[in-house]
């Protein structure tokens, strides 16, 4: 009996697992499968473009490639540049920032789309000889090629799939690019927060899993800065240095009280990632500087860990030494919703068509995301991850994508937007 159970049971996976493939749009995963050649060949040009956040000249030379290839697919497009009062500068960032590019998409239908990436690297110019693009199996290797130019090419290949389709069932897709994710999206940010408001639902390409997880994800964590400066008095280091307050042991002292703010039961994590101090080496440092990586994934966490900053200061060990901070909001947190829950469920069932697993990430692994400006005052559901699975991101000679997501991330992005478009995907 147990046996004959067994059986059973087994037949009916079979059986489900047939329904499910059967039910694939066909046309559709032709289509996928088609597109793929030409991707990596989009992945090949976009990462011989070095546009790093602080690279005017590539990110201007990107932003033209994108917008062309954007027009050519039949989209009216704007190229932005970040307006001085929208911006919120940063302590990092550069004077001229990279401009976005706004591709729209009018059709038939009622409901508004959103798609988003960006368009520049953690890398300065220089770095991509020592990582070339290359294929090595199921890997496509390149610089920036999983953060985030997988994303840049899976939305111009899903929309050439539509264009193939003549599927022009939504209302308005607006497709949309900045320059500036990787420092804070400072020109950008507020622009993301107005097209989450305006848009029905919000699907964000940044990478879709790693070599071991295909997901997409409906959390990223906040993050912010931490700026430590502390003010000494120099002196001779030699004749006198008690008449100088090192600045330097003031710091050290301020970061070894403070290497316990972490508390990984609620996502919060704080690190000291940089530091430097001193003029010249027989002088008595009067000043010193350190910075903070600090991650939430809740809003209201912010508020408490830089409450607790300020009251850690307050124990030096100079009494005459000054210690000052400045906390500094990067990113929100992506927070998971009942609607980018629904929304993220409907893409599950998509993935069944192909016989595929989507895992549903609704912890932050660590990384920010622009989505999160989206989701400030979104009309609707804000999901991450549509781009490829890869692995390596910030790293200099270790970033790949796998060939073997390349289609049903296509088939994925194409049929989301069909189903959104169609009212069969749940918005609310």
């Amino acid at each position: 009996m147990k046996n004959l159970i067994k059986s059973i049971t087994c037949i009916f996976t079979l059986f489900a697992a047939s329904n499910a493939f059967a039910a694939a749009n066909e046309q559709v995963r032709a289509l996928a499968k088609k597109e793929q050649p030409a991707l990596i060949e989009t992945l090949k040009q976009l990462t011989a473009i070095e546009s790093g956040s602080r690279e005017r000249a590539e990110l201007d030379k990107i932003a033209d490639v994108l917008a062309q290839r954007l027009r050519d697919l039949g989209a009216a497009v704007e190229l932005i540049e970040p307006n001085e009062a929208d911006t919120v500068r940063l302590s990092d960032t550069p004077e001229k920032i990279g401009k976005m590019v706004k591709g729209t998409f009018t059709g038939t239908g009622t409901k508004k789309i959103l798609l988003m990436a960006y368009m520049d690297t953690v890398y300065p110019k220089g770095m991509a000889a020592g990582q070339p693009f290359k294929i090595e199996g199921d890997r496509v290797y390149g610089l920036g090629i999983a953060d985030a130019r997988g994303g840049l090419a899976t939305i111009l290949h899903t929309l050439s799939i539509l264009k193939q389709m003549n599927y022009r069932d939504y209302g308005t897709l607006t497709v949309f690019f900045n320059g500036d994710e990787e420092i804070g999206s400072p020109g950008a940010r507020n622009q993301h927060t107005r097209n989450g408001s305006e848009h029905d639902a919000v699907m964000s390409f940044e990478g879709g899993g790693s070599p071991e997880r295909d997901g997409v994800r409906l959390a990223t964590s906040g993050r912010a800065l931490a700026l430590l400066s502390v003010r000494g008095r120099a002196s001779h280091a030699g004749s006198a240095p008690e008449r100088g307050v090192n600045a330097l042991d003031e710091l050290s002292h301020q970061i070894l009280q403070m290497r316990d703010l972490s508390n990984p039961k609620v996502g919060l994590k704080v690190n000291w990632t940089l530091a430097r101090a001193g003029i010249v080496s027989n002088m008595i440092p009067p000043g010193a500087q350190a910075t903070g990586d600090v991650r939430v994934e809740r809003v209201a966490d912010f508020d408490g860990i830089e409450q607790t900053l300020k009251e850690r200061i307050k124990k030096k060990l100079l009494p005459d030494s000054s210690v000052e901070l400045v906390f500094e909001r990067q990113f929100p947190p992506l927070e998971p919703t009942p609607k980018s829950r629904a929304l993220s469920a409907h893409a599950q069932t998509i993935y069944q068509e192909i016989g595929r697993k989507l895992v549903v990430m609704e912890t932050a692994p660590g990384g920010a995301t622009d989505a999160a400006f989206a989701s400030l005052k979104a009309a609707g559901p804000v999901v991450e991850g549509f781009g490829l699975r890869g692995f390596g991101s910030h790293t200099t000679n270790a970033e790949y994508i796998l060939v073997s997501s390349i289609e049903p991330r296509l088939y994925l992005a194409t049929r989301m937007i069909m189903d959104i478009s169609s009212g069969k995907a749940p918005l609310k």
